[in-house]
């Protein structure tokens, strides 16, 4: 394997055309580790010193992206990976299912020969199936450094039946009983529509409506988009999806006023739900927020899709919703004194 270090951003530009030819064949596989997220991502926040690996092998085929940045904070240098940790709910490094042991075998020994340029390692949000999680810490520890994987969050998900019937039929009584009865209701008091926004011509005219009502959802998501760099990297990055194919925003109309919302993305088979907005005191007795979310299980459903994600997060209604978790890690390392 022939590893090289990329530390500027056109990294992201000249190997678009083989980035996400390897994504697809990694075990990871997940839109946030596509060249257009992770470039996104880099291009907003720009966190400290890029520090992007590459692995080839003896015909030049790319076998290993490590799609990292060294943060200076504190007076500690830390390798982080591009992505992490806000805005993003899974990240690894990228390797070629075929051939996993030699390139993280090529990670390790580089960290190892590079040891000078930082203190520790610190990669977050990494699936409880990564190869990172199964492997990598034993190449490290045989290269030298102490490993630490700490439990991070889970990511609660739904295996998806192959009717709506049968979803329903999933799930604990009273949960069943409670989304029919919040359906009849909703639609028998009031003039509902469901609109779904998939396409890049039709995202501009919504985006500052889906971020109206996210802002007004929770004290906490009106903090996070009074920052100018989340704010500009969901507008960048969603039109970006949409124009991939991968977008799923879905709103609710209530006697035509817009009173939730939800931005899902549509990647490798899975349904992703990603952010929503609500007015919670519009409408409140219609709950309209389970009642999206239940048209949009079901839009997943009749569309083919089998996993419904629900990313980062505990809470209450994911579970009430039928999701069970997954989780993701930390992996923690540095090299011993």
């Amino acid at each position: 394997m022939k590893l090289a270090v990329h530390q500027d951003a056109h990294i992201f530009q000249e190997l678009e055309s083989e980035w996400n030819a390897l994504l697809h064949r990694s075990i990871t596989d997940t839109i946030f580790l596509t060249v257009e997220w992770q470039s996104t991502w880099w291009k907003t926040y720009q966190a400290g010193e890029l520090w992007v690996l590459t692995c080839r092998d003896d015909a030049n085929r790319l076998m290993g992206i490590a799609p990292w940045f060294i943060q200076s904070k504190n007076d500690e240098r830390v390798v982080r990976t591009v992505g992490c940790v806000d805005v993003t709910d899974y990240v690894d490094v990228i390797v070629d299912r075929e051939h996993v042991e030699p390139v993280l075998s090529c990670f390790s020994a580089f960290l190892v020969e590079e040891r000078s340029k930082y203190d520790r390692i610190n990669l977050c949000n990494i699936p409880e199936s990564s190869p990172t999680l199964l492997q990598f810490p034993t190449m490290l520890k045989n290269c030298g450094f102490t490993v630490e994987q700490v439990f991070q969050e889970v990511c609660p998900t739904i295996t998806l039946p192959d009717s709506w019937e049968s979803y329903l039929e999933s799930l604990e009584k009273k949960q069943r009983h409670e989304i029919r009865r919040k359906l009849r209701r909703a639609e028998s008091e009031a003039a509902l529509k469901y609109v779904l926004i998939e396409s890049e011509s039709e995202v501009g005219a919504v985006l500052d409506p889906f971020l109206t009502l996210m802002a007004a959802s929770q004290p906490s998501k009106a903090e996070f988009l009074q920052d100018a760099n989340n704010r500009d990297f969901f507008c960048a990055v969603v039109p970006l999806m949409a124009a991939r194919g991968w977008l799923k925003m879905s709103f609710l109309h209530v006697d035509g006023e817009a009173v939730a919302a939800y931005c899902d993305f549509d990647y490798n088979g899975k349904i992703l739900v990603y952010n929503s907005g609500l007015l919670p005191e519009r409408y409140s007795n219609l709950s309209t927020g389970i009642v999206l979310l239940a048209y949009n299980i079901r839009h997943a459903i009749e569309t083919g899709h089998h996993i419904f994600d629900f990313l980062r997060g505990n809470e209450t209604y994911k579970y009430r919703m039928g999701a069970v978790d997954t989780t993701v890690y930390k992996l923690m390392a540095r090299l011993a004194a």
